[in-house]
Parts: structure tokens; sequence; C-alpha cells
């Protein structure tokens, strides 16, 4: 049997045999490095490897090479190199050191596509895992940024949602250099989205690659449009967030410098997870819905009963630590049910919802306002220093009541009874300040309406 040349069997080889001197100067590579790291044999005889080895592995690649030049057989040692092209190749080694010729000899294997399926399904288990443990949709995109960030430059990086009912365009986060989140708008005012979220396709633009034909002009003419104060990318990639139920929005990345550029395997990475970042906003947005009907009043969208006494435990706890006073003022009005009987419910429930966003205007953001059913409201007031506070806050509300409601031309007037509750002189629990508050408003109806009772000092009723 004829034998083979040694040469001949290195050349075969689908590893990359390399020789290198105590400096990293490259002596030789098989034919092999080639395919692995994009460079040919010739171009890197007597430059160093250390010099393409990814920054972050440095350190590490240098003391290994030290272990394996004091005698240590090196046998599962990983790290990174940068490609010709600029792409990352990870490497698992084998390695010795030939103190006889003082060279390391080593056999480079690469491992980049198992490394990218492993990085692949870790990031399908990290967003699965936040739609479940993160609190809230901005927490989830906050997440999802992150995870994002992992496999390719994302420093400018929103999440675009679409509601196709109102056709608007918002953008809840929005992370870019330049400038602030972009105002909502319609879709049709945002051409890039638009051409994402309606064709359900990954779009990629470079300064060699345009947009379509039906989006015309340039990328930097497109997004001085959108953005005429701001400095337009020179990449942008978005990609469409698909459901069941169609394109829920887009996630979109920018990039202004040639570090931070985006390539086809880019877009196709983006593509592979937004499957799931769609389903895990689209499951958040469903638990938020449900965790939204379970503790808000649905005609006002109010907090309702449950959690306005959740509202009002956890401010009771802040009041006795920070020994300041804590008011209720438990609102109903009157005749309401003559409005129902005359003008009908529709009438009603419209009146409802704008005794909510005038009790809304006449409280701090910090306050809170809440109904507890039928025409019952209920006001928190939290960190005063003076028992007046209650009262004057009363009063506001009163005289914003004197002015008619707007009921789609209809203009109607009126008045609430108003019963006050004071912590800590009317009691040191939830259901004492509820219940006196309520037994002042009674008070309140009873002696005429439209007028602010506040409970006896005793807690009974008041005089």
């Amino acid at each position: 049997m004829q034998s083979i040349p040694s040469q001949n069997v290195v050349d075969l080889l689908l590893d990359a045999v390399c020789v290198v001197h105590v400096d990293s100067t490259i002596e030789f590579v098989s034919p092999a490095f080639e395919r692995i790291f994009g460079y040919a044999p010739q171009e890197v005889i007597g430059k160093r490897m250390l010099d393409m080895v990814h920054p972050e592995d440095l350190a590490i690649t240098q003391r290994q090479a030290q272990r394996v030049m004091e005698g240590h057989l090196q046998l599962q040692f990983e790290n990174r190199y940068v490609r010709k092209d600029g792409s990352i190749a990870h490497i698992r080694w084998t390695a010795r050191w030939l103190p006889d010729k003082q060279l390391r000899l080593a056999v480079a294997h690469d491992i980049t596509e198992r490394k990218f399926t492993e990085s692949m399904q870790a990031v399908i288990y990290a967003i699965s895992e936040a739609a479940h443990t993160t609190q809230n949709l901005q927490a989830l995109f906050q997440h999802i940024h992150q995870i994002i960030g992992r496999l390719l430059p994302a420093t400018d990086f929103a999440v675009a949602l679409y509601d196709a009912c109102s056709d608007s365009l918002s953008f809840p986060y929005h992370v870019n250099e330049p400038g602030p989140a972009p105002t909502p708008t319609t879709l049709v005012q945002d051409a890039l989205c638009a051409e994402v979220i309606r064709s359900g396709r990954t779009l990629l633009l470079t300064p060699d690659n345009p947009p379509p034909s039906d989006t015309a002009g340039t990328l930097e003419a497109l997004l001085h449009q959108q953005l005429p104060h701001e400095r337009a990318p020179l990449y942008w990639l978005g990609v469409p967030l698909q459901t069941q139920k169609g394109a829920i929005g887009a996630l979109v990345l920018q990039s202004y410098n040639e570090q931070g550029r985006y390539t086809e395997k880019d877009k196709e990475l983006l593509q592979f997870v937004s499957t799931q970042v769609a389903a895990a906003i689209e499951r958040k947005q469903m638990h938020e819905r449900l965790e939204h009907m379970a503790q808000y009043d649905q005609l006002t969208h109010l907090p309702n009963r449950q959690l306005f006494l959740d509202r009002l435990k956890t401010a009771l706890a802040r009041a006795r630590r920070d020994q300041s006073l804590l008011s209720l003022l438990f609102l109903d009005l009157d005749r309401f049910k003559q409005v129902n009987d005359t003008l009908g419910h529709a009438m009603g429930d419209l009146l409802l919802q704008r005794v909510a966003q005038r009790l809304l205007e006449c409280v701090r953001g910090s306050d809170t306002v809440a109904r507890l059913g039928g025409d019952e409201f209920v006001v928190l007031l939290e960190s005063g220093h003076a028992r007046e506070h209650a009262a004057a806050a009363a009063e506001k509300i009163l005289a914003a009541f004197g002015q008619p409601f707007d009921l789609e031309g209809i203009h109607l007037t009126i008045q609430p009874s108003i019963g006050v509750s004071i912590y800590p002189e009317h009691g040191g629990e939830e259901h004492h300040l509820l219940g006196h508050a309520d037994e002042a408003m009674y008070l309140s109806k009873k002696n005429g309406g439209n007028q602010v009772r506040v409970a006896s000092p005793q807690g009974g009723l008041p005089p």
C-alpha cells in the first residue's frame, strides 16, 4: 500500500494545525486555517496569533499559553478569535510544547456553530423565563434588550407596539443615544416600521442597501423626515413581532458607526428570536390586562375596592413610620338615581366616568382616587401634616363639582356628599377609617348633601 506523505495528511485535516513561537509568532498553519479564521496561510506567517484573539479573551489566552510552555498538556481550552471578515470564531484547542524546538504545536477545532446553537437555546429559554418572572412590560422590555445585546450590537434598541384598532404606533421602550423616544403616531407616519409591520418581513438597511422602492428615499432621508433634529443612523434593522393574530409591533435596532454594523446574519438572528419575543410580550400583555381587570373598576378605570384597601394598608404603614397624617374622603353623589331614571343607565355610566376624571384633577398624582361601587368614591390623601389639609381638599372637590358635567351635549350639575376621617385621630386600622368616613358622609347626605362632614374625634357620628 502506498503511504500518504505526512504533509498531505495535515492538508486534509478539517481542523487547523498551527505551530507558533514563544511570542505567538506563526511559523506554520495548515490549509484548514483559512476555512476557520478566514486568512490564507501565506497571509499569517510571521504574524502574532495573539493579535487575532478576541480582546475579551486575550488575558486568559496568554495565561493558558504560558501553562503550555511550562509543560502542561492542553486538551479542552476554548476561546474566541476575530476572523478576517470581522465575525467571531469560537475555537477549542489541543496544544503541547515542543521543548527541543521551542515551539507550541496546537490543533484548532471550530466550535462556532455549536456555540451558536447553545446560545440560541439559552436565549429562547431566557426570553421564556423573562415572560414569567418580570413584573411588568417595562421590565420585560429591559430584559429582552439585555438578552439581544448578548447576541449582536444593541446599544440603540426600541420596541414599537402597533394597535391595529386605532392604527397607532407607540414606543414603550426606547433606548437611543441621540434623542428621546418618538411620540405615539399613526403607522403611516413611520415608513420604516410600517414596512416591517405590514409586510411581516425583516428589514435591514445599510449604506450599501437602500430602502425598498415603495419607501422611496435613502435611509438618511427617511429618518431625517421622521426625526428632523437627530443624527441619522448608518444601519437600521427592524423585525416584526409576529403572533397568530398578526404583527403586534417590531423590534428596532440602530447603529451610528461601523463598529456596530449589522449583517444578513444579524438579520436572521434577530428574526429567529423575534417569535419568542412576540410570544413573551403577548403573554405579559394578557397578564397585565387580567391584573388590571382584577384591580381596577372597568367603567372608570379607577382602583377598585380591593386595590384601594391594599393601598390604604400600605399608606397606613408609611404614616405610622413617618408619624404623618393620612386622610380619607368618602364621596357619594346626591340624587344619582334620578340621572339613571331620567337619562338612562348609559348616561349614568358616562357621568360616573366624568366624575372620576374630575376627582383625579382635584388631587395630587401621589393620592389615590378609587370607586368602591355604584356612585361611591373614596380619596386617599397621604403625607399630610395638618388636619386642615383634608378639609381643604374636600372643599376643592365641592367647588369643582359646582361646574356642570358635559354628557354628550347634555349639561348636568350634580353635587357630592363628603365624609372625612383622619389617621390617627379616627383610628389606626383600615376598616375604622373607612367606616368613620362612610358614617360622616351619610350624615352629610342626611343634612341635605353638597357638604363636607368630618368624623368626630371619638370616631362616632359628627355633630
